[in-house]
């Protein structure tokens, strides 16, 4: 009879990463965390500047001109934040979506397929209830981007404030999502927010890249070659008509993110390293502070839910972001035979997708620029970010804190390091090493805690502790005693018991480790 087939095992969804994929996710989102709180700062730093008296100084700081106008970058703050600023947050965008593709989540074809069908998901439903909402309420339909963004910075400073300690996999994946969704993003400013073009710029700007690529595959090095050039990289990108953060994203796209052998870091991890600080701790917070200073009047705040552009802003960060990307994580789960980590539960799923609603810095670039011209439309959208994005951290708050226990939970058991070798302890249960190191430490607290028996036992007050001794290893060496221990209890070799000096010998556990 022919062999039975074997039945493919089930890929899991959401499982514990790899070590090294859980150090990096762990470094990046400390990270972005500290920057989403500077963040958070500077937003309402801005809010109280445009909405007290000081209002008239904050529009003068922020449209006042400075630069070279013979080469066409004499801008205004505002602009300088939108347009410098940020191609420094897409740099670090460009370094992460290629290490993606060479290195994590999203060079396994198969495991990549979840998340970006995720994440289109996760754009195209709040584009669609965006423009449903004004067509409905016959408004512009310009905005349909805004809401499509996630800002990864935001949602991490949101887990930070209300304490919840997402388990790595469930931060792996907002992670991933919001990857991917910078990707999209970018495309969309690339395609739909281009005006005319100066080709001659553009083929300036080519050229620089391509110098760029040339210099890193020789192995130049030197910060004083490439900052320079990537200035007049990103100058030229300006001038040529396309969005001047595209420069950004496609230096850091040339970046080596691979590790050859004897490396600890690759190049781009390195450099990641270096400019991240920089990105999430002064770029970001610095265009927060220049662009989310809106007017929030009784009827400035009004408008958010009467005026059809707005509305479909909010609508779309609530409802369109939720359920999109939900909804393309189940579809894709069930269509891929993926599997669920038994740990988790799809309500976490739901509580993460919440939680992609939160759009702020690409929200706010692409409401400037699909309402250039109507600045009081540009700030009734800003408005609606603000709102929506406040709304669905809220509602991602409520539901990740019925989890929170779970969470806490699982947290600490990936955290875990009792042998305080390093390395959690998860990751070690294939290592005999690991268990024989173990054992040394249980039976010294098992001897401790006999002779506190004996004396407990006698009605006597315990004393300072003594050692259990060295405690001889499987191969024949000799376990270190434990941190502030004594050493004065002998063993008896023939019994393989404790006795303490000028004891009797007494029952232990201080013997040969088996």
């Amino acid at each position: 009879m022919p062999a039975p087939t074997p039945t493919p095992t089930p890929r899991k969804f959401l499982g514990r990463l790899s070590l090294p994929e859980r150090t990096f996710v762990v470094d990046a989102l400390r990270t972005e965390t500290v920057g989403g709180v500077l963040l958070l700062v500077a937003a309402v730093a801005a809010l109280i500047w445009a909405n007290t008296p000081l209002s008239d100084s904050y529009e003068s700081v922020r449209g006042f001109h400075i630069g070279p106008e013979s080469l066409g970058l004499d801008l205004s703050i505002q602009h300088w934040a939108a347009d410098g600023l940020l191609a420094i947050f897409f740099f670090v965008a460009g370094i992460e979506l290629k290490r993606e593709l060479v290195a994590g989540e999203l060079r396994d074809p198969k495991a990549a397929a979840l998340p970006v069908i995720a994440a289109i998901c996760g754009m195209a439903v709040p584009a669609l209830v965006y423009f449903v909402t004004v067509t409905a309420g016959d408004g512009s339909t310009k905005g349909w981007a805004v809401p499509t963004a996630t800002d990864i910075a935001f949602a991490l400073a949101v887990l930070a404030v209300i304490g919840t300690s997402l388990p790595s996999a469930l931060r792996a994946f907002l992670l991933t999502l919001a990857v991917v969704d910078d990707l999209f993003a970018i495309i969309i400013i690339a395609i739909f927010f281009t005006s005319e073009l100066d080709f001659a710029a553009l083929a300036g700007s080519a050229i620089g890249l391509a110098v760029f690529w040339l210099l890193l595959r020789k192995g130049v090095r030197g910060w004083y070659v490439y900052v320079p050039l990537a200035l007049v990289i990103w100058g030229l990108m300006y001038n040529s008509g396309v969005h001047a953060t595209i420069a950004g994203v496609a230096m850091g796209l040339m970046l080596r993110c691979h590790r050859r052998e004897g490396e600890e870091h690759s190049p781009g991890e390195h450099i990641e390293h270096l400019v991240r600080p920089v990105s999430a701790g002064i770029a970001v917070p610095l265009f927060a502070l220049f662009s989310a200073g809106v007017m929030l009047s009784g009827g400035a705040v009004g408008k958010v839910f009467t005026e059809p552009e707005a509305l479909g802003v909010v609508l779309g960060l609530v409802l369109g972001k939720a359920l999109g990307v939900f909804g393309g994580t189940w579809l894709a789960a069930r269509f891929t035979r993926a599997e669920l980590n038994e740990d988790l539960a799809w309500p976490d799923v739901f509580a993460v997708a919440t939680l992609a609603g939160i759009g702020f810095t690409v929200s706010l670039l692409i409401g400037e620029l699909a309402f250039a011209g109507d600045p009081a439309l540009t700030d009734s959208v800003k408005a609606a970010v603000l709102v929506g994005s406040l709304i669905a951290a809220v509602f991602a708050a409520v539901l990740l804190k019925l989890r929170v226990r779970k969470y806490r939970a699982l947290y600490e058991a990936e955290e875990r390091d009792e042998d305080e070798d390093g390395i959690p302890d998860v990751y070690e249960l294939e290592n005999p090493e690991y268990h024989l190191r173990m054992a040394e430490i249980h039976e010294r607290k098992a001897a401790e805690h006999r002779r506190l028996a004996r004396v407990a036992a006698a009605g006597s007050e315990p004393g300072p502790a003594p050692d259990s001794g060295p405690v001889p290893t499987a191969d024949g060496g000799v376990a270190a005693p434990a941190p502030g221990t004594r050493t004065d209890i002998r063993t008896d070799t023939n019994t393989g018991t404790a006795a303490e000096p000028g004891d009797g010998t007494a029952p232990g556990a201080g013997g040969v480790a088996r």
